[in-house]
């Protein structure tokens, strides 16, 4: 294992990535959470990953309260020169609001990958709903905040 001289050194930081780069995708980072209505949770060089909670919903399983909070997830990754990003997200949503939710996806040209539970006799019902584009992160983030206008 080398040890530097200098203590400071990390070889996990990427020094091919200047100030400029990182000051960029972190104010990206806070645009794409600002238009989600979420909040960072991860901002490194090309990616950013934010959560949105959904405080509202009470469920239930098998007749015990959950009690932590159910969240959506977005996130961007390998963001391009040209400013172009892989753009995935997975949605709780309540049954009831699954059509909704995927019109408006799917009007808007985001990929529903995948529609499941994760539990078994929850009240209500909760589906997860998982998105996927590859576009500018902001065009994906306006996108993916109107169909989130669905949900109640």
């Amino acid at each position: 294992m080398y040890i530097p001289e200098d203590q400071n050194f990390c070889p996990y930081m990427r020094e091919d990535i200047d100030v400029d780069t990182r000051q960029q995708n972190q104010n990206l980072c806070s645009q794409f959470a600002n238009i989600l209505g979420a909040k960072v949770t991860e901002s490194k060089p090309r990616s950013c990953s934010v959560e949105r909670d959904r405080e509202n919903l009470r469920i239930t399983i098998m007749g015990k309260p959950l009690t932590t909070v159910v969240k959506a997830e977005f996130s961007y990754q390998s963001l391009d020169a040209s400013g172009r990003a892989l753009n995935v997200g997975e949605v709780a949503v309540l049954q009831e609001e699954v059509n909704r939710f995927i019109t408006v996806l799917r009007r808007n040209g985001i990929d529903v990958t995948a529609i499941h539970n994760h539990w078994l006799y929850d009240t209500p019902k909760l589906i997860y709903v998982h998105l996927q584009s590859i576009e500018r992160p902001l065009e994906f983030a306006r996108k993916v905040a109107e169909a989130l206008r669905v949900l109640r």
